[in-house]
């Protein structure tokens, strides 16, 4: 739990017996509250999944890295070394797509738009280099339309070599524009050398972004994740089929992206629905192309066998309280906008653990709606879903009594802490 430092400054105000005595009790209150505090629990309701042996009903993945998460919610069901960086190798395609699916939704390119295949990308990427190819014929000029299920389907290198020298000047500077986009998606760790995950040191993505990643694309572009699903597409005359093995395996498979390079070994982002539920599972990692596919699929039928979403909290209810310095109130009740939701076991097993965290105590005044912090709920030891908390009334300014009793507080406080963090 956040709870903010003293307030800078000094205060001395003339007490009566009275007050004096109202503000030691006080005092004294807010020592112990915060000795809880320094605890860290806010409130607990009934097992880790995470982490849980198989025979408790858990799941232990044979994947190096592996992370399972429910769509709507962002709840994380399972995860294993799921900020552990690796290369992504053609996974990191999904990077590059959403760029263009972005740059499509703002307007700064059309569907039909053509960009001429250059030699370097048909040579570096194209049929002549023996990778993953749409076969792009050289100084050809090709769709966004075409270029994009060239990417998305048969992973082309060249379609995304294509895109990296008309959108970025070449592959280093389009990389520079993946790495700033993926900050703004909140993807802080991932890192590109290039379009398509050919190999370098440079390309580094976790699971947990990579699922992340995926996430966005599904619930921000619905139209252009349809591509995903897409079971073939013919290029110069050549079909091939989707490579994501999913979508034949399991039902409601309807993407995402595969992965191979040496360096990186087997990986896949894969999302499915079923009963209205949607499961986004990321692996990386995987030494064998069989065991890559065998092991999305099972995560992701363990998901959708053991877990249903539950409400802990609905819109406008009181989530919690915090802590007000300044004002006619001494807390402020907290609400979020949307419901606070998490996946929990079927059977009941699930130890949740949720906090409010916010940098407090909050000054008054205090707006109603006015960002305060957010609630984590935890599954065990690991974070599954976080939601946006707002104030739910306004708080005024208080007194100028209530504001030297705040500051005797803050003061004291402060004491505390830095007596805390020395044992």
């Amino acid at each position: 739990m956040a709870v903010s430092t003293a307030s800078s400054g000094s205060v001395r105000p003339r007490l009566s017996g009275l007050w004096l005595s109202r503000l030691w009790r006080r005092l004294t209150a807010v020592a112990v509250a915060l000795a809880v505090g320094l605890g860290g629990v806010a409130f607990a309701a009934n097992n880790s999944v995470q982490g849980a042996k198989k025979d408790d009903g858990g799941y232990d993945a044979d994947a190096p890295t592996a992370i399972l998460i429910e769509a709507s919610t962002g709840s994380v069901l399972y995860e294993k070394n799921a900020d552990e960086l690796r290369p992504p190798s053609s996974m990191m395609k999904l990077m590059t797509v959403e760029y263009v699916f972005h740059a499509l939704q703002q307007g700064e390119l059309k569907l039909t738009d053509q960009y001429q295949v250059s030699e370097n990308a048909w040579r570096k990427g194209g049929a002549p280099a023996g990778n993953s190819t749409m076969f792009a014929e050289i100084h050809s000029r090709i769709a966004v339309e075409d270029l994009l299920r060239g990417a998305i389907i048969q992973s082309g290198n060249d379609a995304c070599m294509v895109f990296a020298e008309a959108l970025g000047g070449g592959e280093r500077g389009f990389a520079e524009l993946l790495t700033k986009r993926a900050r703004e998606l909140g993807l802080p760790k991932s890192t590109f050398a290039n379009s398509n995950g050919l190999p370098d040191p440079g390309n580094k993505m976790s699971v947990r972004e990579l699922a992340r990643l995926a996430r966005h694309i599904i619930q921000t572009y619905p139209e252009f994740y349809k591509i995903f699903g897409e079971r073939e597409f013919t290029w110069n005359k050549i079909r091939q089929t989707n490579r994501n093995p999913l979508l034949t395996m399991l039902d409601g498979a309807d993407g995402l992206k595969t992965g191979y390079t040496k360096e990186g070994g087997y990986g896949l982002v894969g999302s499915a629905v079923q009963n209205g539920m949607r499961l986004i599972v990321a692996i990386n990692g995987v030494e064998d192309i069989d065991d890559r596919a065998s092991e999305a699929k099972k995560l992701l039928e363990w998901g959708f066998r053991n877990f249903e979403s539950r409400t802990l909290f609905n819109p406008q209810d009181a989530v919690g309280y915090a802590k007000v310095f300044g004002g006619d109130s001494r807390s402020v009740k907290l609400t979020s906008t949307e419901p606070v939701r998490v996946m929990v076991q079927k059977n009941g097993s699930d130890k949740l653990i949720a906090r409010i965290v916010y940098n407090g105590p909050v000054r008054a005044p205090i707006a109603p709606g006015q960002p305060i912090g957010v609630v984590r709920v935890w599954r065990g030891a690991n974070l599954a879903v976080e939601v946006p908390l707002q104030a739910a009334e306004p708080v005024g300014t208080g007194s100028t009594m209530q504001r030297a009793v705040d500051g005797a507080s803050e003061l004291v406080i402060g004491l505390i802490r830095a007596g805390a963090e020395k044992l």
